[in-house]
């Protein structure tokens, strides 16, 4: 799960980085007002790939981590009907 996250965010900034590259290199020379909107998209994804990158999925079981208070941990395990031994 972890993999697929990271590769999808590295996926997301690299074509970050290409939008603007190409923007600024190659499409200012066509059209201004479309190197424009393509750093306006490329300006979008750093917080959706940020977003897409710390999503959990239903799979993943963080909530049932101890958190290393063990005071904590064993109000917790009372509350969820657990008993750590």
């Amino acid at each position: 799960m972890y993999a697929r996250r990271r590769r999808n965010y590295f996926l997301m900034m690299g074509g970050c980085i290409v939008l603007f590259v190409s923007a600024w290199a190659v499409v200012r020379l066509w059209s201004m007002p479309v190197a424009i909107a393509m750093c306006v998209v490329a300006m979008v994804i750093p917080p959706i790939a940020a977003m897409v990158a710390n999503r959990r999925g239903p799979e993943d079981r963080w909530w049932d981590d101890p958190s290393g208070d063990p005071t904590s941990d064993e109000w917790w395990d009372e509350l969820d009907g657990k008993k750590r031994r």
